[in-house]
């Protein structure tokens, strides 16, 4: 797999929560299975890609990074704009990052499609003797959110493709049933034959 010369949908799913929660390395761990021990905060935005097969369809991931201090909320309609879904992140050894979800979650249906699909993800599970939010804390929060929920350490490689299959999955089941009713179902939905003819175009920039 891999190919991007054809695919049937392109899904941009956000990475959101605090800075220094391991956003840039659960996005580097699932697109090109790497780890950076080098902790310095992500400037602007990146995205990256990569295909992959899901019930017999080719989609695209875009998946897209942003720091998370305030000083850069400023890009965040832009961010938003055109997702399916998203990733909210925190730190399961640091509570504040926890305590802060609620608020990206308001923020993130501010600005991005009311159907989107969210995953709440407690992200550094590999040290879990210094944990400070309990599992059952979160998955509760996130049964009561409507949210999806895993713990993943990019670190140790656990959970990360899981959490980014499961999203996508969630997504595709949305998009099919046409549930994700804004302009993103336009984003979303490209067949393998104009796949080359809009590769190179910003996702979303007309939505």
């Amino acid at each position: 797999m891999g190919s991007d010369e054809a695919y049937n949908f392109v899904f941009k799913v956000v990475l959101i929560g605090e800075s220094g929660v391991g956003k840039s390395n659960l996005l580097s761990r699932f697109t090109k299975n790497e780890f950076s021990h080098d902790s310095r905060t992500t400037i602007g935005v990146e995205f990256s890609t990569r295909t992959v097969q899901l019930n017999g369809f080719i989609i695209k991931a875009q998946i897209w990074d942003t720091a998370g201090l305030e000083r850069y909320r400023a890009i965040t309609s832009a961010y938003y704009r055109g997702a399916v879904g998203a990733l909210l992140v925190y730190d399961i050894t640091k509570h504040l990052t926890y305590e802060s979800v609620e608020r990206w979650l308001k923020e993130l249906y501010v600005h991005a499609d009311p159907h989107i699909v969210v995953m709440l993800v407690g992200n550094k599970s590999d040290l879990d003797s210094d944990r400070s939010v309990p599992v059952e804390e979160a998955k509760d929060f996130a049964a009561k959110k409507g949210l999806l929920f895993l713990e993943t350490s990019a670190l140790q490689s656990t959970n990360v493709e899981a959490a980014f299959s499961i999203i996508l999955s969630e997504i595709h089941k949305k998009v099919s049933s046409k549930e994700v009713v804004r302009g993103s179902i336009s984003a979303v939905s490209l067949n393998s034959s104009g796949a080359e003819n809009t590769e190179k175009k910003p996702c979303c920039r007309n939505i």
